[in-house]
């Protein structure tokens, strides 16, 4: 059989990761055993699942461990287990290049985190490159895998450089070994070689691991009496005792879900949590369940402390990990928790599970969906029992992904809508809940004012909101895409419905009839001028101050949504609105006196483009013709003098 060898490259991005992980990431380099052993019982969970539908994958090994061997001699630690193993194939893709399609996103998170002189050690695990945290503490790593159900073997080998080594080779059994070849120790630097320093690093980071831990370790115990030579009086002759290599095992293997509450310590919990998440920041807060009865789970759920920086990326994974009668049966159970929750890490162990469930069987199983309820329900709880400082690291997280539930969780979408926060026009730029600005209103208010933009600054001062401040009216200002959809979804919250700062009539100023009459024709003569981008103009109900704005029916898109469509590519037709104008404004008199001394004076037209292009950029956005604009704002600013004088002559009374 020919040999099959390779020498390959790391593709740029990679070879830039690796430099990074190896000088500046970790500040606990001790934390590559803790990866290394978390990634060797994912293994054996896989082979132990598998062995489920075909027991004869294990041949005859069915006791599962993960062995450390420590060479003090050679300057090497191997960390082993005997779980699914890879093929070469799998090898190239799994470790040769490195999270696969996560590496660019972790690049850019590492980027960012540099200019805030940070880097965190969370970003390994989170991103599937704990492999590499090896390079932190080795010269050389050194992988020999076999595939369970699979003859050959592979061996990959790398400096670290830039490069790899991958060739088929010989192993007598399923599983993994990975043997790193230690850097030179400085003075202060810990000894991965050491007995003590690995059962220290096992005891804090890898207790609660559900699979044997174990070690040979060298111990002087007694010679057996009947093996003792002794003299005639039965006095020993030499020595009774004598040093022997025994295997002993490290870690407790206690299931931490199936513990009794009272038993289990905070560092314990925490500890469990890294375990599982790879965060190496503590979580937020977590609950622990057991439910007896007719439905019976065990369960402990995190709430993490920052969003993981996968979260928003395609092949993200769900934190929820599940057992049966503690057999794993997968990392990735999103059939537990709503999308919405899919940032939630924790472990749940279902005894009555069938252990042969695909996914599909999952999603319409009764048992699963009344733990799923449960656990929501459960999760609630725990957000809402938050004190306060952690309320508001939680939603400053979390906030905009809670919203998704909104509209798609009908059962629970009054207790989301109960912890979302927005900043109003009183709040002091602070997030509040909905039920404090509720609890603000003014007497014989019915509605809760809000408006959506991208930025809470310039919504505070849009001219859509002038006549509400003059009644000392708060709005609330939405600056988050899924807003849009929350308004839509819950249409109201404690019996107040959501009324658009920017649509309709607010219902808190009638036009003068009169006056309004007055300006018709002028309106007239706008409407005309402006058909193909307004579908009316009106006086204005809005506006106090500003000259014009445009405003919608109730019913039509908001601008904003219309401009989250286009920018996520979807094709959204224009939506024409209404030119409001403040018929109290100075420069609209001025406007309506020059119409009535000529009406076909083409300085009035250019004043109806004027009043939508200053609409516009009121809003943020950019007017359809630059050039014309700023060519007709410095032509009026020289004749203003002109039309002044004009209206002293007529005496028209402003």
């Amino acid at each position: 059989m020919e040999h099959k060898k390779e020498t390959r490259q790391f593709k740029t991005e990679v070879q830039k990761l690796l430099k990074l992980i190896i000088n500046s990431l970790y500040s606990h380099p001790e934390i590559f055993l803790r990866e290394l052993i978390s990634n060797a019982s994912d293994a054996v969970d896989k082979v132990r699942f598998k062995a489920q539908t075909d027991p004869d994958i294990l041949k005859g090994d069915g006791e599962f461990r993960i062995r450390i061997v420590p060479d003090r001699e050679n300057r090497t630690i191997t960390i082993e287990d005997n779980g699914i193993g890879m093929t070469y194939d799998e090898v190239i893709e799994n470790i040769g290049t490195i999270a696969q399609s996560g590496t660019k996103a972790f690049l850019e998170a590492i980027e960012e985190m540099k200019k805030k002189d940070t880097i965190a050690p969370e970003l390994i695990g989170q991103f599937g490159v704990g492999f590499y945290s090896s390079f932190i503490v080795a010269d050389k790593v050194v992988l020999l895998t076999r595939a369970a159900g699979e003859e050959k073997a592979t061996r990959w080998e790398s400096a670290g450089d830039g490069s790899y080594t991958i060739e088929e080779a010989v192993k007598p059994s399923r599983g993994t070994a990975v043997t790193l070849t230690l850097k030179e120790r400085g003075e202060d630097d810990p000894d991965y070689t050491d007995e003590w320093t690995i059962r220290d690093i096992v005891k804090r980071h890898s207790d609660f691991v559900g699979y044997p831990i174990v070690m040979d370790v060298e111990r002087t115990e007694p010679i057996p009496d009947a093996e003792v030579i002794r003299d005639k009086d039965g006095k020993p002759i030499g020595s009774t005792t004598r040093s022997a290599v025994r295997p002993e095992t490290l870690n407790s293997m206690k299931a931490i879900w199936a513990r009794n509450k009272s038993e289990v310590t905070e560092e314990e919990y925490t500890e469990f949590y890294k375990h599982i998440s790879h965060d190496w920041n503590p979580p937020l807060a977590h609950v622990h369940l057991k439910l007896e009865g007719t439905t019976e789970y065990q369960a402990i759920l995190y709430l993490p402390a920052k969003v993981p920086f996968d979260h928003f990326m395609r092949e993200r994974r769900h934190g929820i990990h599940l057992y049966s009668k503690r057999v794993f049966i997968m990392d990735d159970c999103r059939e537990l928790m709503p999308e919405y929750f899919g940032f939630i890490q924790g472990v749940v162990d279902a005894p009555d599970l069938n252990l042969n469930l695909s996914r599909e069987i999952l999603q319409h199983d009764r048992l699963v969906q009344n733990i799923r309820k449960n656990l929501v329900k459960r999760l609630f709880d725990l957000i809402e029992g938050l004190d306060p400082e952690k309320s508001d690291q939680f939603y400053q997280e979390f906030g905009p992904i809670l919203k998704m539930g909104i509209p798609t969780d009908h059962e629970n979408r009054e207790r989301i809508s109960k912890l979302l926060r927005y900043r109003t026009t009183k709040s002091e730029g602070k997030l509040v809940p909905l039920s404090e600005y509720v609890a603000r209103m003014q007497a014989g208010q019915e509605g809760i004012y809000y408006i959506t933009g991208e930025n809470a600054s310039t919504l505070k001062d849009s001219p859509h909101l002038e006549r509400l401040k003059e009644k000392d009216l708060e709005v609330v200002l939405m600056t988050d895409p899924a807003d849009e959809w929350v308004v839509q979804s819950l249409g109201a919250f404690e019996g107040k419905k959501f009324v658009s700062a920017e649509k309709g009539d607010l219902g808190t100023e009638k036009v003068d009839e009169k006056k309004k009459h007055e300006f018709e024709e002028l309106f007239a003569l706008i409407r005309e001028e402006l058909k193909e981008r307004v579908k009316d103009v009106r006086a204005s109900t809005h506006l106090r101050e500003s000259i014009a704005c445009l405003s919608g029916e109730a019913h039509d898109m908001s601008p904003y949504l219309e401009k989250i469509l286009r920018a996520s590519g979807q094709k959204t037709e224009p939506v024409k609105r209404i030119l409001e104008v403040n018929v109290d404004h100075p420069a609209v008199y001025n406007m309506k006196f020059l119409y009535e001394k000529n009406s076909t004076d083409p300085v009035v037209r250019d004043y109806a483009r004027l009043l939508l292009d200053l609409a516009l950029i009121a809003e943020g956005e950019r007017v359809e013709d630059p050039a014309h604009f700023s060519k007709t704002v410095g032509r009026l600013m020289a004749e203003a003098s002109t039309v002044e004088e004009l209206m002293k002559g007529e005496a028209i009374e402003v």
